[in-house]
C-alpha cells in the first residue's frame, strides 16, 4: 500500500508544483512508482511542467465518473519511466467533485503506486479541501517572506484539524535574501511550529527545466535537484543531513 501526500502552500507563487514534480521525479528515479495528481481544477499546469500536454488525454473526472479506468487515465513520463500523471480537468470546478469519490480514487491509486502526490491549488478554498481529504500526510511549501508565512499559517490551522502529519519545506532560499531580511530557516519553523523536511535553494535551472517540460533532475545534480533528492530520501525514512545554503 502506497502513501498519499498533499503538497500545499496557502498561497500561489511558492513553487509548490515545482516541488511536487521535483520530489516525485526523484522518487521515481530511485525506483518507486509515483503518481502525480493535479488538483488545480481549471488551472492545471503539471502536464506542461512534465511535457505531457499532448499525451495526457484523460483527467481526474474521467476516472471519478467511470469513463475510464485509472490504469488507462494515467500517462507515463517519457524520460522517467516510473513517474505518472493524472491531470486536473480544464473546466470542472472543485465544488462539483465529491470528496468520497476522491478518497476512493486515491485509495485505488495507493494500491498501484508507492507514492501519490496531490498537487493542491493555491488558497484554502474548496480545491484545498478536496486535495487534502484523501491525503495520508501533508507537506507545506513556503518561502521566508511574511506574506507566504501568513498564508501558510492559515493552511496549517486547517490541516491540523484533519490530524494528518504535516512537514515544512522552505523553498527558494538564497543566502543574500536571508542576510538582507535578517531571517533564518528557524524563523519559518518557529512561526509555523512544523518539523522541517527540507530546504530548497533558489536555482535558475528549475525555471529552465520547467520551460522545457523536464524535471530539474534530468539536467542537474546540484542545487535544487540535490535538495529534492534529499527530501525524497527523507520520505523513504533515510537520515540525510541538512543542506547548506
Amino acid at each position: 500500500m502506497g502513501t498519499s501526500i498533499v503538497v500545499t502552500s496557502g498561497k500561489g507563487g511558492t513553487g509548490k508544483s515545482t516541488f511536487t514534480v521535483g520530489v516525485a521525479s526523484c522518487l521515481a528515479a530511485m525506483g518507486k512508482r509515483v503518481l502525480c495528481i493535479d488538483m488545480d481544477m481549471g488551472l492545471r499546469n503539471l502536464d506542461l511542467m512534465l511535457d505531457l500536454s499532448d499525451r495526457a488525454l484523460m483527467d481526474v473526472t474521467d476516472v471519478l465518473e467511470g469513463r475510464c479506468s485509472l490504469e488507462r487515465a494515467v500517462t507515463g513520463h517519457h524520460m522517467i519511466h516510473s513517474l505518472f500523471l493524472l491531470p486536473a480537468p480544464v473546466t470542472r470546478p472543485a465544488e462539483e467533485i465529491d470528496q468520497e469519490r476522491m478518497r476512493a480514487l486515491v485509495a485505488l491509486a495507493k494500491e498501484q503506486f508507492d507514492f501519490v502526490f496531490l498537487d493542491c491549488p493555491a488558497g484554502i478554498g474548496s480545491g484545498f479541501r478536496l486535495a487534502t481529504c484523501a491525503a495520508d500526510r501533508a507537506i507545506l511549501v513556503c518561502t521566508t517572506d511574511p506574506v507566504s508565512l501568513r498564508a501558510a499559517e492559515s493552511a496549517v490551522q486547517l490541516l491540523r484539524r484533519t490530524g494528518k502529519p504535516i512537514h515544512l519545506a522552505v523553498n527558494r532560499i538564497t543566502r543574500s535574501f536571508l542576510k538582507i531580511t535578517r531571517t533564518t530557516i528557524d524563523d519559518a519553523m518557529d512561526a509555523l511550529a512544523l518539523p522541517l523536511i527540507g530546504i530548497i535553494p533558489d536555482d535558475p535551472k528549475v525555471t529552465l527545466a520547467a520551460s522545457k517540460g523536464q524535471p530539474v533532475i534530468t539536467c542537474s545534480d546540484r542545487g535544487a535537484a540535490r535538495a529534492f533528492y534529499n527530501i525524497a530520501n527523507r520520505l523513504l525514512g533515510r537520515q540525510i543531513p541538512p543542506m547548506k545554503i
